[in-house]
């Protein structure tokens, strides 16, 4: 590990409980400083609800007559964007106390495609805060520090400007803590570790680059491209240390995160999508065939391959979006 590496683990690596509440509500106060959480939810109904419900009872105030809690006013917007769920996501989320906004809502001018990052990239039109928290909506056991602990440094030092989660991430269901603490993330380990430690060493300390929970400065997200599907994450953290470097950037550990986990062949997808997204940013040049075949078993016997093509698309920085400058503007 690279010498600056070492000395960014220690200076830009915390744990959520190093910076309580009361000084995070402080820091916001001085500063007037504005937070968003936003959640990119697809068929999520069985967990979007407890955590749009967590995030109202502990970190938003609570109107007269609303939901009980104590609630503090670190988070001042919470959206839940619907990437076209055909569940009950949209009416759980907003019975949760979400506003919820569907994608195809959202500059309509532009096809929608499909893709996680689609939709964050759609985000930053319809919310206001200075910080942007992303949040995945199939979180299991969700607690409020995924949400404090990353916004933390952006709330209290103004050199941050991009923080990661990281967490440990047990591949068997069940209770927080169950299950080996370092199985999940195959991906992670298998593509994007090593991508990153081959040809971004700066990024080698980042213990989840892939990881769904990140929060981030809108001036610096509104100036990055947006890969629309399973790249995102690493094409962002990969472009934040491009513009505004490594001491920008930051990690928080939250404890343990529990989540769905993918088959076998999505993460196959997954790992395709990445490695293209890597690769756009190595060289603009010549490009691999961005389509992938996997195979299943078929049923009278034998193997029978499935092709599906990789995300390709990217969206451009959001300066670029008329319709952006407009608001902002206003």
């Amino acid at each position: 590990m690279l010498e600056e590496v070492e000395r960014w683990l220690r200076q830009r690596s915390w744990s959520a409980a190093d910076r309580p509440l009361d000084q995070l509500l402080a820091a916001k106060r001085a500063a007037g400083t504005t937070v968003s959480v936003v959640l990119p939810a697809l068929n999520e109904e069985a967990t979007v609800g407890e955590i749009v419900a967590t995030i109202r009872r502990e970190l938003m105030d609570q109107p007269e007559g609303g939901p009980g809690g104590a609630g503090v006013p670190l988070v001042d917007e919470l959206v839940v964007l619907d990437s076209g769920s055909t569940d009950g996501t949209a009416k759980v989320a907003a019975e949760a106390g979400a506003r919820v906004v569907h994608r195809d809502a959202i500059l309509p001018r532009i096809p929608a495609l499909p893709g996680k990052g689609e939709v964050l990239w759609r985000s930053l039109l319809v919310t206001g805060g200075d910080i942007v928290c992303f949040v995945d909506a199939d979180l299991r056991e969700f607690r409020a520090r995924f949400v404090s602990g990353i916004v933390g440094p952006l709330l209290t030092d103004p050199d941050v400007h991009f923080v990661k989660a990281m967490y440990d991430r047990p591949l068997a269901a069940g209770a927080a803590g169950a299950g080996a603490a370092g199985q999940g993330g195959r991906v992670t380990e298998l593509v994007a570790r090593p991508l990153l430690n081959l040809h971004w060493p700066l990024l080698a300390g980042f213990v989840q680059p892939l990881g769904g929970e990140y929060a981030a400065r809108r001036s610096l997200l509104e100036r990055l491209p947006f890969p629309v599907g399973y790249g995102v994450e690493l094409g962002l953290l990969v472009d934040a240390l491009h513009t505004v470097g490594l001491d920008a950037l930051a990690q928080v550990d939250v404890g343990v995160r529990l989540h769905r986990h993918q088959d076998d062949q999505a993460l196959g997808r997954m790992a395709a999508a990445i490695y293209r997204t890597a690769q756009l940013r190595l060289a603009r040049g010549h490009l691999v065939r961005p389509r992938l075949t996997q195979f299943d078993r078929g049923e009278e016997g034998g193997f029978v391959p499935r092709t599906a093509a990789v995300d390709t698309e990217e969206r451009p920085p959001m300066t670029e979006v008329p319709e952006y400058t407009t608001r902002h503007a206003a």
